[in-house]
């Protein structure tokens, strides 16, 4: 009899093996763009298993997250952060008093405060290479933070953008070690990109035009010839990348869609026909709205940013917002994306509120953050709340359908299943 108790009780446990159940008050559907109620989500391991209508019974080895309070939604993505580093006064000076070793501790930091603030995955668009360490640790479980997709360093034309050794003295200006992201015409394009998924880079990122927060006095000016771009692309394709390109200025944004890009980063000085051309190419507008109204603000505190930087942080930050009315309203396809770094990581939730008064309507705002973000990732196991993908869950305060403010208080993150935040 003893032996036969035991069975069955081994049996049991086989067959109610441990799931973790979501009771969900409400439930943002960002493929059909509604907020169902009295749901649940049924999880085992890292993945979605079901989703149901109503609080279901559990198994007496189910584990049970009472969220009836809350608004669920699938865990956020930006597309466009750097890890390594956050907007300070000293910014340029530690571009040479830092080692990588005090990059690496302080993006733990920035790290950990993006994924607890609701964002499970992002895309980080350039940094030093710590980048490409960083994700590895998150991966392995050593450290706490979003599930990264990350460009490595970012590629420039020689006086570019991404030129880092803009308005340094002459010795520094032509040191190798100071320009090894600085290519100029096809062959070193194709080595390049080449070297970055050598590198371990999970896709590309261009500066096809001038930027602001760089020594460089024309922030919009094409930097990329159109054959530079097209040669960046192919190679990328055969390595099996995408590629981003920061492009503020419309023939810089023009020559980048006409290659093939897969995004356009700011897109600031768009015209009507690089709107007609994203939309015919299909191409992503990824905004940074919040990017440039924290430089806007930054550059009117005295000492800041240099003079050089001043001007074009001014006059950049209020139009951005303008350019992803435009191409909002006409069409393009838009994917969420802050810039933070340009401003303090944490607060990437703000974007969901200047996308809103630029006109697109709330659940849409969070579908660009979910469902577009992670299209243009290219990964199919994120981005909605169904059976199969993985288990990237996060819940709000409030209901962000009726006010976008309750993006800024997320209760519970869950990130392939494990829970990193619980509020409740």
């Amino acid at each position: 009899m003893k032996k036969l108790l035991l069975l069955a009780l081994l049996f049991a446990q086989t067959a109610f093996a441990q799931r973790t159940i979501l009771y969900c008050g409400k439930l943002v559907d960002v493929k059909q763009l509604q907020v169902m109620t009295e749901m649940s989500i049924i999880i085992e391991g890292n993945a979605i298993i079901s989703v149901q209508k109503g609080y279901i019974t559990a198994n007496p080895a189910d584990k049970i997250i009472d969220l009836k309070n809350r608004t669920i939604m699938p865990g956020l993505i930006d597309c466009h952060v750097h890890l390594e580093e956050e907007t300070s006064p000293d910014r340029m000076v530690k571009a040479f008093t830092q080692n990588q070793a005090d990059v690496a501790f302080g993006c733990l930091q920035y790290a950990k405060t993006t994924l607890l603030s609701g964002f499970t995955t992002v895309r980080d668009l350039g940094g030093s290479g710590v980048n490409i360490s960083l994700r590895k640790a998150i991966n392995k479980g050593l450290v706490i933070g979003p599930r990264i997709f990350t460009a490595g360093k970012m590629l420039s034309s020689t006086g570019g953008h991404g030129d880092p050794t803009n308005g340094l003295r002459h010795e520094l200006m032509y040191e190798h070690d100071l320009n090894t992201d600085v290519v100029n015409g096809v062959e070193e394009c194709r080595k390049a990109v080449r070297q970055r998924y050598k590198d371990g880079a999970d896709v590309i990122k261009i500066a096809s035009t001038g930027g602001v927060l760089s020594l460089e006095k024309d922030g919009s000016g094409a930097q990329f010839t159109e054959e530079e771009i097209r040669t960046i692309v192919l190679t990328a394709k055969d390595y099996g990348m995408k590629v981003a390109a920061h492009a503020h200025g419309a023939e810089g944004i023009k020559r980048a869609v006409r290659a093939g890009v897969a995004s356009i980063e700011h897109g600031t000085y768009m015209d009507d026909e690089a709107i007609e051309l994203m939309k015919k190419m299909g191409t992503y507008h990824v905004p940074t709205i919040i990017a440039g109204k924290s430089v806007a603000d930054s550059a009117k505190k005295p000492g800041y940013f240099p003079e050089v930087i001043v001007g074009k942080a001014i006059e950049v930050g209020g139009l951005i917002q303008n350019a992803f009315a435009r191409s909002y309203k006409a069409g393009v396809k838009i994917a969420f994306g802050t810039d933070a770094g340009v401003y303090a990581h944490g607060k990437n939730w703000m974007e969901f509120i200047y996308m809103n008064e630029a006109g697109m309507p709330s659940l849409e705002c969070i579908r660009a953050a979910t469902l577009n973000a992670a299209d243009l990732l290219g990964n199919p196991n994120i981005g909605s709340i169904e059976k199969g993908k993985w288990a990237d869950i996060i819940a709000v305060e409030g209901d962000p359908s009726q006010d976008l403010k309750a993006m800024s208080k997320v209760k519970f993150v869950m990130k392939g299943g494990i829970i990193y935040k619980n509020e409740n």
